[in-house]
């Protein structure tokens, strides 16, 4: 079961494979680097498909074409890089598939070089720049496979060309028969309201080669998305948070039969709320064929829509004052607070909401370290002992709700009176320095910020 915190991810590389949530790749591909840690190198990388079905024709048609998006990205944003020429190579596919090419690229023989004229770095808005058509050629097989290789290189850089790990990227195609049930694209809601019921346009479509004996739909419904339309062939259920973010869930199973090319459409229009609490929502739409049969397509039978509401989240900390002789230790209490009225969730990366941050008052040193806090030095590198950080970074979970409280509790000894000691306690996003990457949805800043004051 696919679930929130993880996201389905998108097949990136940055030096080892990275995953990301997905729809990240529409948003921006991942946050940067702060600019001091930034290195002036730069690498060019593939974004292809790892693996797709070509399903046979059916009742001995013509077999379906496929579209299979590739495109170029590279790392440092620092760097303007340009001239991408991408390099495909389909030799392995000889009476597998049959490839068109887009007006891009130019072909010769088994192979073809693509233009990119420009490419995008992580940061930016990436979009797939070279679109193959493929399908299986008359006469193949179910089973058959073949690959498509990638190279590229490009113009940019610290050294002024960019190239691509050789041999490093790949497309497998298999041949296959089955049922494909895709469910049609669906646009994301950016002007949602609290309290608004919108309708979301559902459509399957079985677009493979075999019909679909029964099917199930799954809609996975984000804690700021309430009223999901009821079904008969649905059972609901609402989780608690324990572990997770808390959801709404619905699972329909329908017995009706998909032949190749019949769509589906729920019985009366699905529509859903958005709460008091809805800020960044999402609904996610699952579907898969009946009766034990493999789908062959699994990238466009899950779709995740977007859901903003024109809402804020009143995040605030608050710190402490401790008295204690020299060689006494105190106890210390920071507590972060969501005053609402809306909750967040980072469902798709799964990174913490937020980070509060403890600068450790001057002749104090903390002797005790509460669960999820790092020791850091004061510029954030590593630190290597638990005790005894200049600085300390304490990570919520990657969801709050509208009434979140935690407290950080910190055993701090006095080895030196300073008078009017403080150390300043603070709230930041998971990536960047507070102020650099604020809180957009925090309608009050000044709260993000006190003090730990000791004697």
């Amino acid at each position: 079961m696919r679930v929130f915190s993880a996201g389905r991810p998108v097949r990136l590389r940055s030096g080892a494979a990275v995953a990301v949530a997905a729809g990240l790749l529409a948003a921006g591909l991942a946050a940067p680097a702060l600019a001091d840690e930034e290195p002036q190198t730069d690498q060019l990388w593939i974004n292809e498909p790892y693996e797709q079905t070509l399903p046979l024709g059916y009742d001995g048609g013509e077999p379906q074409s496929r579209t299979l998006g590739v495109g170029l990205y590279h790392d440092n944003q620092n760097f303007t890089v340009t001239d991408g020429r991408l390099t495909v190579d389909v030799s392995d596919l000889a009476d597998l598939a049959e490839v068109t090419w887009p007006d891009n690229c130019t072909p010769s023989g088994m192979s073809a070089v693509c233009d990119i004229p420009v490419v995008t770095a992580i940061g930016g808005d990436y979009e797939d720049q070279v679109f193959l058509t493929v399908r299986a050629a008359d006469g193949a097989e179910v089973g058959a496979q073949g690959r498509i290789s990638y190279e590229a290189t490009a113009t940019g850089g610290p050294d002024g060309t960019l190239t691509a790990p050789h041999e490093s990227f790949e497309t497998t195609l298999t041949v296959g028969s089955g049922p494909d049930l895709a469910i049609a694209p669906v646009a994301g809601i950016e002007d949602g309201q609290p309290g608004d019921v919108r309708t979301i346009p559902f459509k399957i479509t079985n677009t493979g080669n075999e019909s679909a004996n029964g099917f199930t739909v799954k809609l996975y419904a984000s804690y700021g998305l309430t009223d999901l339309t009821r079904y008969d062939a649905c059972t609901y259920t609402t989780t608690d948070g324990s572990d997770y973010a808390p959801s709404n869930t619905a699972v329909c199973t329908f017995d009706q039969v998909l032949a190749p090319g019949d769509s589906f459409e729920l019985p009366e229009p699905l529509t859903v709320r958005l709460a008091p609490q809805a800020l960044t929502e999402r609904l996610d739409i699952d579907v898969e064929p009946g009766d034990g049969a493999q789908d062959l397509d699994s990238e466009n039978d899950y779709r995740i829509l977007q859901i903003g509401a024109d809402n804020t989240a009143d995040f605030s900390v608050t710190g402490d004052t401790i008295s204690a002789a020299a060689g006494e230790t105190a106890t210390a209490e920071l507590t972060f607070k969501n005053n609402g009225p809306a909750w967040l969730g980072n469902l798709g990366s799964g990174d913490p909401v937020a980070e509060v941050r403890l600068i450790v008052p001057a002749g104090t040193e903390v002797t005790g370290v509460p669960s999820g806090c790092s020791p850091r030095t004061l510029a954030g590198g590593y630190y290597e002992n638990k005790t005894g950080a200049p600085r300390y970074d304490c990570s919520l979970r990657y969801w709050v709700l509208e009434d979140t409280q935690r407290t950080f509790v910190f055993s701090v000894r006095v080895d030196t009176v300073v008078p009017g000691a403080t150390g300043a306690v603070s709230i930041h996003p998971p990536f960047g320095e507070f102020g650099q990457y604020p809180f957009e949805f925090d309608p009050d800043l000044t709260n993000n910020t006190a003090v730990l004051a000791v004697n």
